[in-house]
């Protein structure tokens, strides 16, 4: 039949899972996706780049099928690359700061999936190195991580788990956490990208990135706030979520540490520490190269560097307290 090649690769329970999760009926597929490929005229100061009924059917699966829904997805996920067009500019691995914040494991994902078939994607805060990565940098290396995740069909009905490990992170890092721009990510990842979240875990988060998740959820949907667990240093309750044998060994799990490197390597080739051009540059060809995992063992992550700022007396006191753009941003929205 016309439908069958949309679902085409796909085991028997992920179809199975996909009708009784996401309403998804291979019968009137095609149905579905020209009703939310209808509305496209009602937007004409959008620009739709693509349109092809497999692209519509992610959106369509993220929203569960509900074609309007679907649609504003669709229409959010242009208008955020039409608002934010120097972050789209060269939206590829090889683009210099991208490739950098891949290099750094930003993000990390995980080759094995979690016990529901969900891609675990990785951040250990404290290796943001900020005089060498931007925010905006390992944002764009996260939307292009998912990219190129979300090519899969499996992933489009089973979703994502992210992580995120606060450890060492310091006042001063976090300081460069401001409000707007943590609101473009939000943007970008819940109301713009076609992807399902399952949960997203914090790990040994201190008070002050707990003061910064108060901030910020105003911008989150109740159904994103609810799949949010501060897990603190308590990891016996991450693994009642994610189970150990998924995790590596920093989040208590039984898999090696991550290398930092791996998903780099996967992205950008086998040459990746190489700074030479590279050749898969588009993420449509880049499909997705696996290097031999024993390639560039010694690109291994760097050391934490352990940061020097202390609690006084409640107030905080960090090596340059003069600089003024650090001093506001957790008390002040703008």
């Amino acid at each position: 039949s016309k439908m069958t090649h949309l679902q085409a690769g796909l085991s028997p329970e992920t179809i199975e899972k996909a009708r009784l999760e996401l309403n998804e009926n291979p019968d009137i597929l095609h149905q579905d996706i020209q009703q939310v490929r209808d509305m496209i005229i009602t937007r004409p100061d959008i620009g739709f780049l693509r349109t092809d009924d497999a692209f519509i059917l992610r959106f369509l699966r993220a929203r569960k099928f509900h074609q309007t829904e679907a649609f504003r997805l669709l229409a959010q996920y242009f208008q955020y690359r039409q608002l934010n067009l120097d972050m789209f500019k060269n939206f590829k691995a090889d683009d210099p700061g991208i490739k950098r914040a891949l290099t750094d494991g930003f993000p990390g994902v995980l080759e094995n999936r979690d016990h529901c078939g969900r891609k675990i994607l990785l951040l250990f805060a404290a290796n943001w190195d900020q005089s060498r990565n931007s925010f905006i940098d390992i944002l764009r290396a996260i939307l292009l991580s998912l990219e190129v995740l979300i090519e899969d069909q499996e992933l489009q009905i089973n979703g994502f788990i992210l992580i995120i490990d606060w450890s060492n992170f310091s006042f001063k890092q976090a300081s460069k956490l401001t409000p707007s721009i943590l609101k473009l990510a939000i943007e970008g990842l819940q109301d713009s990208f076609p992807a399902r979240f399952g949960g997203v875990h914090f790990v040994n988060q201190p008070w002050y990135i707990h003061a910064l998740y108060t901030l910020i959820k105003p911008f989150l949907k109740d159904k994103t706030r609810k799949r949010i667990f501060l897990h603190g240093n308590n990891l016996n309750s991450l693994h009642q979520l994610i189970h150990p044998e998924c995790l590596p060994s920093e989040f208590g799990g039984t898999l090696p540490p991550y290398d930092m490197g791996t998903w780099a390597r996967t992205l950008l080739g086998p040459d990746y520490s190489d700074e030479n051009e590279y050749t898969h540059t588009s993420y449509n060809a880049m499909h997705v190269k696996h290097a031999s995992s024993n390639l560039e063992r010694e690109a291994s992550p760097k050391p934490m560097k352990r940061s020097q700022s202390v609690v006084e007396a409640g107030t905080l006191k960090h090596e340059d307290q003069g600089e003024s753009e650090n001093t506001q941003p957790l008390l002040a929205l703008d």
